[in-house]
């Protein structure tokens, strides 16, 4: 059994390069253009999170994932990523391709919004000058689409709702939870937006529309969100990434060039190039097979991305989103704790993403239903000593769950 899956959504208005990313962070084949509504519904794929594999760290001459990569000591974790279909103002209303945006949105635990930094597209997503649009409103805007999307879900129906859970002495937050278990928010997300709103405690047949649009801002933020301030190489992108930086505080906002991050990984996996995605620099391993063109764009890439950003954003976009906004640890379950391989004595086979505060009981739920019933305990491998159900998971774990032997028949 997998450990929970979070999705990280790709979401932007149409034509910023949200279609390059997705393709770059997935080498996926999707179609890519430079015009509105290339992406017409919404496409899923599998990206990696990247992290310094503990083989090195542990001795070990190698690990054997069983999922995923390992490449020059980096472990690659997938995860999945969703291109949703892009947005434009009033897509709540059910303008442009609204409807399908906020429908896709839902099953997404965190946004990463793909920005045109450069500025070089209007709010419709058609071509504009470089410096003529302002990215800042861009972020604003989505931000009361998301709001307005939920206060039309939430506000629907909302009176005989909330006098159902007074009357019935329903928990309002475990209701509310229930009641919106549709857009990917959790009872941990309606106490904090309680909490947000000053309406911990508060009967919901009490709460005022403001009340109710308090709320659902602090629902909002329950959908963590980076900013993937893309386009980074065009010259006008620059100052407007540092005001963005420094207006848009409550957000991290990571300088990409998604274009050049394709370019590489499609050189890399061609031959072409030696690349690992997040890498500052490249090496050309087959310069003959280059052309003159080739060879100029990759220059490029080198001068106007890497040196200038120090990557070209998107690994680190998807790194950000999972291990801080999701706050996302790894943890590496074996059977034999001494050699650390599972079962087939594959080495480090398993690289879990899972919530900060697992507990040692919860992995083993995850593993294997039968596991988590019958969980005795568990022996931390790099310490060799017995943890208890109730042990915190740290980061880079490496975890043997012994459970109790099945009943026959």
């Amino acid at each position: 059994m997998p450990p929970p899956e979070r999705i990280a959504g790709i979401v932007g208005k149409t034509n910023v390069g949200k279609s390059t990313f997705f393709a770059a962070a997935t080498l996926a084949t999707v179609e890519i253009g430079n015009r509105p509504f290339v992406t017409l519904e919404p496409s899923t794929g599998v990206g990696y999170v990247r992290k310094r594999c503990i083989h090195v760290e542990l001795g070990l001459p190698r690990c054997e994932p069983a999922s995923g990569y390992c490449i020059d000591s980096w472990r690659f974790i997938p995860v999945k990523l969703v291109d949703i279909p892009g947005l434009i103002p009033g897509a709540h209303e059910g303008k442009g391709l609204g409807n399908k945006f906020l429908d896709a949105i839902r099953r997404a635990d965190a946004i990463i919004l793909v920005v045109d930094a450069a500025g070089s597209t209007d709010a419709a997503g058609n071509p504009v000058p470089p410096g003529t649009y302002d990215p800042v409103e861009e972020v604003r805007w989505l931000e009361v689409e998301l709001e307005e999307w939920m206060y039309g879900i939430i506000k629907s129906d909302w009176q005989r709702f909330a006098l159902r859970v007074s009357t019935t002495g329903e928990n309002a937050v475990e209701a509310l939870a229930q009641r919106l278990s549709g857009l990917s928010v959790r009872k941990e997300h309606v106490e904090e937006a309680l909490e947000y709103a000053g309406l911990t405690g508060k009967s919901l047949t009490s709460w005022s529309d403001e009340d109710l649009r308090r709320f659902v801002r602090g629902l909002r933020l329950s959908k963590p969100m980076l900013v993937a301030a893309n386009k980074a190489d065009i010259p006008e992108a620059e100052d407007n990434i540092k005001r963005m930086q420094r207006e848009l505080k409550e957000y991290t906002v990571v300088p990409t060039s998604a274009a050049a991050e394709l370019a590489l990984r499609r050189a890399a996996r061609a031959g072409l190039i030696k690349y690992i995605p997040g890498d500052s620099d490249f090496e050309i391993i087959a310069e003959d097979k280059l052309s003159r063109q080739q060879l100029k764009a990759l220059e490029y890439i080198r001068e106007r991305v890497l040196k200038k950003w120090g990557s070209t954003g998107v690994q680190q976009a998807i790194n950000k989103t999972f291990l801080e906004l999701l706050d996302m640890i790894v943890v590496y379950p074996v059977e034999d704790p001494n050699k650390y391989t599972d079962g087939k004595g594959r080495i480090l086979p398993d690289a879990y993403l899972v919530p900060r505060g697992t507990t040692a009981r919860e992995l083993a739920y995850m593993i294997h239903t039968d596991l988590g019933k019958t969980f005795l305990y568990a022996v931390n491998a790099r310490t060799k000593m017995r943890i208890g159900e109730d042990y915190i998971l740290q980061d880079d774990d490496v975890i043997k769950v012994v459970a109790a032997a099945a009943k026959k028949g």
